[in-house]
């Protein structure tokens, strides 16, 4: 039986199976407001057969957006459009998930179709940014500005209103994103933290804000849901975030409550050296979920569905999270079940007459 397939349960909430829909930025939003693109794009995944969909980051604040299209939490307008996506998912038998942010540094940029990278002019729809330090992410980018500890608590809040309007839009599942080079992973790495205060410095003081927002939304989040948090394992840079204080990092957020930790890699600096290939991010997962006793889930180039069994099986991570594979296949969870010869997966009612080809053609078939 493939262990990729079967159910995994984490506090009181039972995935289907092991397969995640990764949070995949769709730019598709006005105002925040999902639409029915993310219905669609969301809803395919999940009559696809993934067990847990995840949205795209949610940005918590209207600044803390990367681009003017992201999709957004920040009031309670936002809340509807998403109970109708929540519905559609639990209706299919997955589990929806939430992912909230804060771009930092990295806001105010254009979607990737029109530009690859660079802010957009304030004379064109660009804001100002904030972030840990006066420090940008490249000479395309905006200088943030740094945010005083009373914006700090005010971030904090939002994380926690965001996380409340999640679960009355239905989601079982909040993930805090704390990676890819965005405003938490600002703080956590040297590379753009440079302050003098008790948020920047020493490990200690780098890992604070990540904590106190973890603490604050799983105070708020119901006990019987997990919570995730998303992390880089390392910055690929000498001198960046690395491995051992992401290890160090998952211990305390468990000691707060964290149900897994979703683990990838880069994002902070715009010309580290990246081994990438298939699996190159799994032995981080690894590591944390050995190291740190958590349960983790392993992302990166994970293609095929032996190789995503091979990973669970070898005790590298616990959740497979497919992006871009899932992209091209919203149906890869029900053919990972005929490859791997499970027959624990069924294609709906709807396609079932389509899936065998060696079934006689029936009358039904011939309205089509």
């Amino acid at each position: 039986m493939s262990l990729l397939l079967e159910p995994y349960t984490l506090r009181q909430l039972t995935l289907r199976n092991r397969i995640v829909v990764s949070p995949m930025c769709q730019y598709s939003c006005a105002d925040g407001l999902a639409n029915d693109w993310h219905l669609v794009h969301l809803g395919s995944r999940a009559v696809g057969g993934a067990g847990l969909i995840f949205t795209e980051a949610a940005a918590v604040t209207q600044d803390g957006r990367i681009t003017p299209e992201d999709l957004g939490l920040w009031n309670d307008e936002q809340i509807e459009p998403l109970q109708r996506i929540t519905r559609f998912i639990n209706a299919q038998g997955a589990v929806a998930g939430i992912q909230l942010s804060h771009a930092g540094r990295k806001a105010s940029t254009w979607r990737p179709w029109v530009s690859q990278s660079g802010a957009i002019p304030a004379d064109q729809g660009g804001w100002s940014t904030w972030g840990p330090s006066e420090i940008a992410f490249d000479p395309t980018y905006t200088v943030p500005t740094p945010l005083d500890e009373a914006q700090i608590k005010d971030i904090i809040k939002a994380f926690v209103d965001a996380a409340k309007r999640a679960l009355t839009a239905g989601f079982k599942v909040v993930e805090i994103h704390a990676a890819h080079g965005y405003l938490l992973h600002q703080f956590l790495s040297p590379l753009s933290n440079q302050r003098q205060d008790q948020y920047g410095g020493s490990f200690e003081n780098r890992i604070r804000l990540t904590l106190e927002i973890t603490k604050a939304v799983r105070e708020v989040w119901p006990a019987d849901l997990p919570l995730f948090v998303r992390v880089s394992a390392t910055d690929w840079v000498e001198g960046g975030w690395n491995a051992d204080e992401t290890v160090e990092l998952a211990k305390r957020l468990k000691a707060l409550g964290v149900d897994l930790m979703d683990v990838s890699s880069g994002g902070s600096a715009p010309k580290a050296e990246i081994p990438v290939g298939p699996g190159y991010q799994t032995e981080f997962a690894g590591r944390v979920r050995k190291e740190a006793d958590i349960p983790s889930g392993a992302v990166g180039m994970i293609t095929e569905p032996t190789q995503a069994d091979t990973i669970l099986r070898t005790g590298q991570a616990d959740l497979i999270f497919l992006a871009r594979e899932l992209l091209r296949d919203p149906y890869w969870p029900l053919r990972a079940d005929e490859h791997l010869g499970g027959r624990q997966a069924t294609w709906p009612a709807q396609y079932q007459r389509a899936t065998h080809r060696d079934q006689p053609i029936h009358e039904s078939d011939l309205r089509d």
